[in-house]
């Protein structure tokens, strides 16, 4: 579920001005305060909102079934750097970073770079990032969760 989550967060830090693939700055530009709706290529779905910090505040219902559940990454967690936007996640063995394609004027894909299939489309939304129910409980973003199958 972690995964999930930090692929979508992650792509979420790039995004676009023109169509096709985008600078790291650019895609900070784009993305950095605004709320988008994602669908990713397994079924895992949300939305969310990256900050200037580099903070992911937002939802994720694993492969579109089950709960909806809120999760908050904290600063630094999104990194734009001169050649790449890449994410950074205690417990992660690895720091994934991500490619960046403009779709529309308010939708973009981003993939793993490398993997090319495991891509989430987003489009931009308006509002907040609000979840129906508070009767689950919230997502862990612990190192021990990853692989857990949580």
């Amino acid at each position: 579920m972690l995964r999930g989550f930090v692929v979508a967060a992650a792509v979420l830090a790039a995004a676009p001005a023109i169509a096709g693939e985008m600078k790291p700055e650019e895609a900070r530009a784009f993305i950095a305060g605004k709320l988008f709706s994602y669908t990713c290529f397994e079924g895992t779905r949300g939305a969310g909102r990256i900050h200037p910090d580099g903070s992911v505040v937002g939802t994720i219902q694993i492969r579109g079934r089950g709960p909806v559940h809120f999760a908050a990454l904290p600063a630094n967690t999104i990194r734009v750097r001169p050649d790449a936007v890449c994410a950074s996640v205690r417990g992660m063995p690895f720091e994934p970073c991500f490619k960046v394609e403009r779709i529309s004027e308010n939708s973009f894909r981003g993939s793993i770079t490398g993997l090319s299939f495991a891509s989430c489309d987003f489009v931009r939304r308006g509002g907040r990032v609000t979840v129906a129910s508070t009767a689950h409980r919230p997502l862990s973003l612990q190192a021990s969760t990853i692989g857990s199958g949580e």
